[in-house]
């Protein structure tokens, strides 16, 4: 194990300043612009956080800190991440840490139950009232919490709590509920719940939730029913402002609808008075799409509207010219900055790290490491960890290791991010043994082990095959209070696979679905499972799989039926294929013309056409029902199968008709005499 070194590094002896490109007296024009984020590492882009908590119904500024990520302030434990702030008030620390220890037994007792009865309502209710839990203020939250992306398993709990006398769901808890409906896009459940909020109380209902909704929306690349939300907000006494129409360019703006979003601004500009935090959205939106040429018009219309760039608009164009590799403009902009009384911040500095980093020039890296010491500007846990990202990327681990015990031994608490970078520098070289200490490390500084950490151990057990430490991983999370999320899952899954463990594959597999977390982007981990369990004549466990899936709830599409059908019929069950396709279309599903072109030709070989005129009916009149031609089925599998059985009467015809006429072997004996 590479431990951290006894002693400091110190390097600012070991790298000279750089030299800075000249200076120019005006702002450098944009040349590239692409998004950085912390995990990559800084982020620079608009972010828009909640409104002040004492006017949660009417935030009258539009004030987040628009694309700042939080910097180290005089105090060393504040930082980025997870880092905690210093609590300087003992009663404050002695009545969170009461409220964790009155929570935490319920806490996990509720989500055991949840786990085990959640596709059985009537237990789980009968579980809960006599598990002794009291519901409470701040319990619910918390349980919604530990239910992590399983949101079906914390709607379940909000629904029995909700029905307990004495007790009323608090803002907070249906904000949390919403946020987990939206995420799962269960939409229509979501305004479901926005109308009881406003049977219960309207005074429940503020701008935040409606910004969740918005936001959820756009990351669905569904624009027009994110700008709806603008009209659907008066309706329930909420009147939007500045501030949500913000979050919602902001939204749209990060998941790549920044045409949307510059028509809304344009449209907007009447009813909501523009400010620097609406253009610095659409700035970032136009760079990070590449579109440089739309980017200077907005920095055109911000100085119009009498704005003139701060740090954040500066550290964009800083990010775009570094990521463009276009190093010496990012410098002279640098220097802009100065002489325009912008202060260059550790941001500014880290993306030109970062930039560095990512082509390998180290060296020069840690120049302007050393130089953004000097100016005076401190490095935060944002800096160091992009420096040790950087080392890790390119296989030089032993440095990374120095930067981080450099960066303890300076009063900056490492956070799970930088962890991740040299483990991801571990898994690389497929060194399980070296990334366990490492863990074991971060637990001996107090730094808890986060799902990513989890999963890139969990990840590089299964690959190299030690699936018990990879299931003692998994334990060893959920003991920590972890609920695995849908990546973790899949790992298991997949590393089971690997190692021929069909069963427990597939137990993982059903837990995962129960938990609310199968969605269509899984069908591939799905289709993978159900193939391999056929191969190995498993068919009814993976009829198991398929009927969990059908009983808790599961919104399968006709490409899920697909996977299954096709599995079936490839593996020889084609009666069992052919029956699934009938529940299919039971379930108002029509297959595909493939699909059906299989289930003919396998039926055809079994000789059953009492079932292939059953399905073709079926398909026909839904076709019908459809307008849908039916031509591509008739040509793919209906006229297939009358021709080949066409053919063979056709061939004993002609074989009768040589007999009769003296036709075949008879001729030639004929020629011979």
């Amino acid at each position: 194990m590479r431990r951290f070194s006894s002693k400091a590094v110190f390097l600012s002896n070991n790298y000279h300043l750089p030299l800075l490109p000249s200076q120019s007296n005006t702002l450098i024009p944009i040349q590239s612009y692409s998004s950085t984020r912390f995990h990559d590492p800084p982020t620079t882009h608009f972010t828009s956080p909640a409104p002040p908590s004492s006017s949660p119904q009417n935030p009258s500024k539009f004030n987040p800190t628009h694309n700042e990520i939080p910097r180290q302030s005089s105090h060393r434990g504040s930082g980025f991440g997870l880092v905690r702030l210093e609590n300087n008030n003992p009663e404050d620390s002695a009545a969170t840490s009461h409220s964790h220890d009155e929570f935490a037994a319920d806490v996990e007792k509720v989500y055991k139950i949840l786990r085990k009865f959640h596709s059985r309502v009537p237990k789980l209710e009968l579980a809960l009232k006599e598990s002794g839990v009291v519901v409470r203020s701040g319990l619910t939250e918390r349980v919604l919490n530990r239910c992590g992306d399983a949101g079906n398993l914390g709607y379940r709990f909000f629904i029995w709590a909700s029905k307990q006398p004495s007790y009323r769901h608090s803002y907070e808890v249906y904000k949390a509920m919403i946020k987990s409906l939206a995420k799962m896009r269960q939409f229509g459940a979501v305004w479901a719940l926005i109308e009881e909020m406003r049977k219960e109380n309207t005074m429940l209902i503020g701008p935040e939730v409606f910004v969740v909704i918005m936001r959820r929306f756009a990351s669905a690349r569904m624009v027009k029913k994110a700008v709806e939300v603008l009209d659907e907000m008066p309706k329930y006494g909420c009147e939007p402002d500045e501030y949500v129409f913000g979050c919602l360019l902001d939204a749209l703006c990060k998941n790549g609808s920044v045409k949307e979003a510059a028509s809304l601004f344009e449209e907007m500009r009447v009813r909501f008075t523009p400010t620097i935090k609406h253009f610095t959205s659409l700035l970032h939106g136009w760079c990070k799409e590449g579109k440089l040429m739309e980017a200077k018009f907005v920095l055109v219309q911000m100085r119009e509207a009498g704005f003139e760039p701060d740090i954040v608009v500066y550290n964009n164009l800083l990010s775009g010219y570094s990521v463009a590799g276009k190093m010496a403009d990012a410098f002279d902009l640098l220097q802009e900055m100065r002489r325009k009384g912008c202060e260059p911040n550790a941001t500014s500095f880290t993306i030109l790290i970062q930039a560095l980093c990512s082509q390998e020039k180290m060296v020069e890296a840690m120049q302007v490491f050393v130089e953004m010491e000097r100016s005076g500007c401190e490095a935060d846990i944002v800096t160091y960890t992009t420096l040790i990202s950087g080392f890790c990327k390119w296989g030089k681990i032993d440095k990374g290791y120095e930067i981080l015990d450099s960066m303890i031994q300076k009063g900056h608490a490492p956070n799970q991010m930088t962890y991740l970078h040299i483990l991801l520098a571990h898994e690389k070289k497929e060194e399980l043994e070296e990334s366990l200490e490492l863990v074991e490390e971060m637990r001996k500084i107090g730094c808890t082990p986060d799902l990513n950490i989890y999963n890139t151990v969990i990840r590089m057990s299964c690959k190299l095959g030690e699936i018990k430490e990879g299931v003692q991983l998994w334990n060893d999370m959920e003991a920590n209070g972890l609920s695995p999320g849908l990546d973790t899952f899949v790992i298991m899954i997949h590393g089971f696979l690997e190692q021929g463990c069909l069963v427990e594959a597939s137990e993982y597999f059903k837990d995962m679905v129960g938990r609310g977390l199968l969605s269509a982007s899984q069908y591939g981990t799905l289709k993978e499972l159900l193939n391999a369990l056929l191969r190995a004549d498993k068919l009814e466990t993976s009829k198991d799989v398929w009927s969990c899936m059908m009983t808790k709830g599961c919104e399968l599409n006709v490409y899920a039926w697909t996977i299954w059908i096709h599995a079936l019929f490839a593996n020889g069950h084609v009666k069992e294929a052919c029956s699934f396709c009938l529940d299919m279309m039971d379930a108002e599903l029509m297959p595909q013309p493939d699909t059906f072109a299989k289930l003919m030709r396998g039926l055809r070989k079994l000789y059953n056409r009492q079932i292939a005129a059953e399905i073709t009916d079926k398909v026909r009149k839904m076709a019908a029902e459809r307008g849908v031609t039916f031509k591509m089925y008739k040509r793919r599998g209906e006229r297939d199968l009358k021709e080949k059985v066409k053919a063979k009467k056709d061939g004993r015809k002609r074989r009768s008709r040589r007999r009769q006429w003296g036709g075949g072997r008879g001729r030639a004996n004929l020629g011979v005499t």
